[in-house]
């Protein structure tokens, strides 16, 4: 039984119809930022709604609804549940072998500033980890350690949400921009280069901003200096790369360069008062430090599986690697051919009984396809684990102890698991319901005033489906026709799509799941909402006025 999107379901309005799709994410809101509900129910319970507001409202079959949820819940589990579940495993294996504290000390060598610390951690390795695998390993892994640092949880978990903002454009080897050339026709280099013309500018303001919601002004400009180093150098290599090379490395390079740019600045330059939070302000200076002086060797050591990390998603992010890892090489390659035939065999896509192409869409009249999606080597998940064998070896872990550390971490984040199969669900069912795209033909009614709002759309596809990736193919069109409809640059309007992407991405109940099950805090994802809910807003602003003066004041700066 066929099904085609109505986006003016209810009363033959788009209004209306507009309305009702807002319910869920308006529900999702009171449930955790007012009810204060734990992340699981929240998100099982905004699946409920929506599932019912698609059939009753939106005229979904009840089987396309059911079986569009459990597409959402399986992606869900794989790719994003799987990242979690080895990132978070790595870090226990560091914590259970006694590598953490070297790690620790490391940090603390460079600096035993918290406002630096964060900088170093939550700005540059996050960005790297985000230019690298994406999804939710950068949130999950620098959160937890800055956890091992000596930081809040919430504050830790917050921190690295807001740090996230300035790379997740480029994340995943630049597949957020790759991914709008073909429901557009534009060049990913032209997308590249105007959202290498829009960020950079939140780039420089990220390290400022997460000293200030550390410290305040006056402690935030006292590490002046390492802000600017920090930003400055992440900004200008962001331009660069995405102008001159392309969408594939911006992330990558930039991070790498302001992690160094503010790692050797340190040796010679330290704030006059080091910042530590107020409830170790009685901790004396050789009690943070370890007066244990560890060897070059030990420190590599310790650090290993985070190097090892890095070499392994990087590989899997390498497009050649990548086809061969999920069965689709076609090159002549033996070594490649070899791991493409492990990668069919490990890669499964059934089709979505009820749903694989039963969903007209409502623009195109096209069928819209719907698989299972499980490319089980191809994960960027599968790659951290087999980075936590190698660092079992590395440490010379008993294989009991590492399968029992294993099961721990499951356990562990057994909840934040099924808040994110719920709510990416819910994200599946409002999609195929058209609920989505209601939303965005509201939006692009507004006419002369569509560059100020085209960022919102990526805001809000982003929050709701926790991917820039997907929240770009799925506005990407809309962006564009609406763009050319009311005299705005259509590269403009991709653009502002993923960098006002970029800023919902904190809040997604996704990544909040992500970032509360990293540090702990399974229980309490609405603290972390309110936390974060006020930064997304106001860096949402700051796109789209950007945009906006882009569309007409600044028209030079368009590629």
């Amino acid at each position: 039984m066929t099904f085609t999107q109505d986006f003016t379901a209810v009363g033959d309005s788009l209004a209306w119809s507009a309305i009702v799709a807002i319910i869920p994410i308006l529900y999702f809101f009171w449930a955790l930022a007012i009810k204060k509900m734990k992340g699981y129910v929240a998100g099982v319970t905004t699946l409920l709604v929506s599932l019912a507001l698609a059939v009753i409202a939106f005229k979904v079959p009840v089987g396309t609804a059911l079986m569009s949820a459990s597409q959402g819940a399986v992606y869900g589990l794989m790719p994003i549940g799987w990242i979690i579940v080895t990132s978070v495993f790595l870090y226990n294996i560091t914590v259970k072998t006694g590598h953490f504290n070297i790690i620790r000390h490391s940090v603390l060598s460079i600096t035993e500033d918290r406002r630096i610390q964060a900088l170093l951690v939550a700005f540059s390795f996050g960005a790297f980890l985000e230019g690298a695998a994406g999804f939710g390993a950068p949130v999950a892994i620098s959160a937890a350690l800055l956890v091992g640092l000596g930081f809040n949880p919430l504050y830790a978990a917050g921190l690295c949400l807001i740090a996230n903002t300035a790379p997740v454009a480029f994340g995943a080897i630049g597949v957020p921009i790759t991914a709008m050339e073909g429901p557009t026709g534009i060049s990913a280099i032209e997308i590249s280069k105007m959202v290498g013309r829009q960020l950079p500018f939140l780039a420089v303001f990220i390290p400022f901003f997460l000293v200030f919601i550390m410290t305040g002004f006056k402690k935030a400009w006292e590490v002046m200096p390492a802000i600017l180093v920090s930003g400055i150098s992440f900004a200008v290599t962001q331009f660069l790369s995405s102008n001159f090379l392309g969408p594939e490395l911006p992330d990558v390079l930039s991070a790498l360069v302001s992690l160094v740019a503010l790692a050797v600045f340190m040796k010679f330059w330290q704030p006059k008062t080091i910042y530590r939070f107020p409830s170790e302000q009685h901790v004396a200076t050789d009690d943070v430090v370890s007066k244990e002086n560890y060897s070059g060797a030990a420190i590599v050591k310790a650090w290993s599986p985070f190097i090892i990390l890095t070499v392994f998603i990087s590989l899997w992010g390498i497009p050649t690697i990548k086809s061969a890892l999920t069965g689709h090489y076609e090159g002549t390659n033996f070594i490649l051919k070899g791991v493409n035939a492990i990668g069919q065999a490990l890669t499964f896509m059934p089709e979505v009984p009820l749903l694989h192409n039963q969903v007209i869409n409502g623009t195109t009249g096209d069928p819209i396809a719907a698989v299972y999606k499980l490319e089980l080597l191809g994960a960027a998940g599968t790659a951290i684990l087999l980075a936590t064998i190698v660092s079992k070896f590395i440490f010379n872990m008993p294989w009991r102890e590492w399968g029992k550390t294993f099961l721990e971490t499951i356990n562990e984040i057994k909840y934040p698991l099924i808040t994110i199969c719920s709510v990416v669900a819910y994200a599946y069912v409002t999609n195929a319901a058209g609920m989505m795209t209601t939303l965005g033909l509201v939006l692009a009614k507004t006419g002369a005033l569509f560059p100020f709002f085209s960022p919102v759309l990526g805001w809000i596809g982003v929050f709701i489906t926790g991917s820039d990736t997907s929240s770009n193919v799925l506005f990407a069109k809309l962006q564009q026709v609406t763009a050319e409809s009311v005299g705005m640059d259509p590269v403009l309007a991709l653009a502002a799509n993923s960098s006002g992407g970029v800023t919902g991405k904190m809040i997604s109940p996704q990544s909040i799941a992500v970032a509360a099950a990293a540090v702990g805090l399974a229980g309490r994802e609405s603290e972390l909402l309110r936390f974060a809910l006020k930064y997304s807003l106001v860096l949402l602003f700051f796109i789209c006025i950007i945009t906006f003066l882009q569309s007409n004041v600044l028209a030079w700066m368009i590629p």
